[in-house]
C-alpha cells in the first residue's frame, strides 16, 4: 500500500548509481539518460498524484499546456502542490532526489506519454516497444533493451494509447484491435489490444528523427562509401528507377531519405506513404498518405488509389515509401510509361528475394496477366537494387548495389556493383568486414554519361 511507504524503503541504490553511457544498470533493466524510474513500490503513489491533479485542474488548462506548452508552468505549480498535499495527509516521507523524479513522472502523466515519454524524449532512442505494463524497451546503439520504465496496469497502457490515437479522430477497442497511428513529432506508432493482443495492449514506435540523416551521416556510420554514395547520387541524378530493399528496421526508410535529397530542386516529386516518414525539402513537392477505412470498412484510400491519383499530378519523380500490395503494378507501369527516376522500397532479404517479392505483389493487383509479361515489366522498369542489413551486432549496412541487366530466357539477370563482405566478429560482438566493388564497370555509365555525369573508372576497381 503506498501510506506503508517510509524513508528507509527506499533504498539508497535506486538513487545513487553511477550513470554510464546514457543508462543506469538496474538489474536487468536499463535507465537511458540521466533519470531513473520511480521504484515499483511507488507506482501506485503515482497514480493517486495524478488522479488528485486531474480532480483539481480544469481540463482547458491541461489541454492547452499539452498543445502549446503555455500553462506548462501552472500545470506543474498545482502538480507540486497535490504531491506534497498527498505525502503530507499519508505521511509518507521521500527524499528530494526521488520527489523530484515522482513530479517528473506525473508531469509526464498530464502532458505527455506517461512512462514512455522520456524515452520518446531521448533522441537517440530509435524504437520504443511495450509489451506488457512492466515489459517496456527501448532500442539505442541498434541494440534494444529491456528498460526501468513501467506502466501500472493495462488500463494504464490503454489510456496512454488512448491518448495517442484521440487526438487523430481513431479509436482502438475489440471491434477494431489493431491501429497504425502517428505522433505530432512524426513517429510511427502500431497499436494491437485484445483480443488480438493476448498479453494486454501493446505499443510499437518507431522514432521519427527531427533532424534528417545526410549522405555523410550514412558514410560516418559505416552505412556505405564515399564511392557507393557517389554511384548513387548520379543514378538519382540520371534518373534510373531505384528499389531499396530490406527486412524491418534495416534502414530501408533512412536510405531512401538520403537518396530522395538527391533529386535536383527544380522537379515536381509526390510521395506516397502508408505513414508519413519521408522529409524531402524539393521546392516543387506533393506529399500524400495513405488513410484507413472506418469501421464499417468505409472511406478509405489505399496507396494503389494514390499512385493511380499520382499520374494525373504531372510528376517528375514518383517516390512510393513502400510497396505491400497490387500498387506495385501500377508503379511498374508507371516506371515503363516515362516516369523515370522513381524510387520506393520493399521487404526482402536479397536482392534476387527482392524480385521475387515484387512478382508476387504484383499478382496481388487481381489483373489476370501471365507471370512471364510481370517478370518482364519489373526487368524492364528497375535499374538498380540497394539492400539494406541489419547486422547481428545492431549496426545497418548497405549490403549490395545491384543492377538489373534485363532477361535471360525467363530469368532476371542481376550483376553486383558494390557488396558487404564480413569477415569475422570482434570479441565484444562487432562485425568486421569491409564495403567493396566487384570490379565489374556497370552497364548504367552510358546512361549516366547520356545524362553529362562522367564517374572515374577508378571508382569501381577492386
Amino acid at each position: 500500500m503506498v501510506d506503508s511507504l517510509r524513508l528507509h524503503d527506499l533504498r539508497p541504490g535506486l538513487l545513487d548509481g553511477r550513470i554510464q553511457g546514457g543508462a543506469v544498470a538496474r538489474k536487468d533493466k536499463v535507465t537511458f539518460g540521466d533519470r531513473p524510474a520511480l521504484p515499483e513500490h511507488m507506482l501506485s503513489l503515482r497514480a493517486k498524484i495524478h488522479q488528485r491533479v486531474l480532480q483539481e485542474m480544469d481540463a482547458e488548462t491541461l489541454r492547452s499546456a499539452t498543445r502549446s506548452g503555455s500553462d506548462r508552468d501552472e500545470v506543474q505549480r498545482r502538480a507540486q502542490q497535490a504531491m506534497l498535499a498527498t505525502l503530507t495527509e499519508d505521511g509518507i516521507q521521500v527524499v528530494p532526489s526521488l520527489r523530484n523524479i515522482l513530479l517528473a513522472e506525473v508531469m509526464d502523466e498530464l502532458l505527455g506519454y506517461g512512462p514512455i515519454q522520456p524515452l520518446l524524449d531521448d533522441p537517440a532512442i530509435t524504437e520504443v516497444v511495450v509489451n506488457a505494463p512492466r515489459e517496456v524497451f527501448a532500442e539505442k546503439a541498434g541494440r534494444l533493451r529491456r528498460t526501468d520504465r513501467m506502466f501500472n496496469d493495462n488500463a494504464h497502457v490503454l489510456r496512454i494509447i488512448n491518448k495517442i490515437v484521440a487526438p487523430l479522430g481513431r479509436r482502438v477497442d475489440e471491434s477494431s484491435p489493431m491501429v497504425d497511428a502517428r505522433l505530432p513529432d512524426g513517429s510511427r506508432v502500431n497499436i494491437v489490444v485484445p483480443p488480438v493482443a493476448l498479453r494486454g495492449p501493446a505499443i510499437t514506435i518507431r522514432k521519427f528523427s527531427r533532424i534528417p540523416f545526410t549522405v555523410h551521416d550514412l558514410i560516418q556510420k559505416g552505412t556505405l562509401t564515399e564511392p557507393m554514395a557517389t554511384f548513387l547520387r548520379a543514378c538519382v541524378e540520371a534518373r534510373l528507377n531505384m528499389l531499396i530493399s530490406g527486412g524491418t528496421g534495416s534502414g530501408k526508410t533512412t536510405t531512401l531519405n538520403v537518396l530522395s535529397s538527391f533529386i535536383p530542386d527544380h522537379e515536381r516529386v509526390v510521395t506516397i506513404e502508408d505513414a508519413a516518414e519521408l522529409q524531402l525539402h524539393q521546392e516543387d513537392l506533393v506529399a500524400l498518405e495513405a488513410r484507413p477505412g472506418t469501421v464499417e470498412g468505409k472511406c478509405a484510400v489505399t496507396i494503389r488509389d494514390l499512385v493511380r491519383n499520382s499520374l494525373r499530378m504531372r510528376p517528375d519523380r514518383i517516390v512510393v515509401g513502400e510497396v505491400r500490395g497490387g500498387e506495385s503494378l501500377d508503379m511498374l507501369q508507371a516506371m515503363n510509361t516515362g516516369h523515370d527516376g522513381s524510387l520506393s522500397t520493399i521487404h526482402a532479404n536479397s536482392p534476387r528475394d527482392a524480385l521475387a517479392r515484387l512478382e508476387t505483389l504484383t499478382l496481388m493487383s487481381g489483373v489476370d496477366l501471365p507471370m512471364r509479361a510481370i517478370t518482364k515489366q519489373i526487368a524492364s522498369a528497375i535499374q538498380v537494387i540497394v539492400q539494406q542489413g541489419r547486422l547481428q551486432d545492431g549496426t545497418r549496412k548497405v549490403t549490395h548495389i545491384t543492377e538489373v541487366h534485363g532477361m535471360e530466357g525467363d530469368t532476371v539477370l542481376l550483376q553486383d556493383i558494390f557488396v558487404f563482405e564480413q569477415t569475422g566478429v570482434s570479441p565484444d560482438g562487432r562485425v568486421i568486414g569491409e564495403h567493396r566493388p566487384t570490379g565489374l564497370r556497370p552497364r548504367a555509365l552510358a546512361r549516366l554519361e547520356a545524362a553529362g555525369i562522367r564517374l572515374p573508372p577508378s571508382l569501381f576497381l577492386r
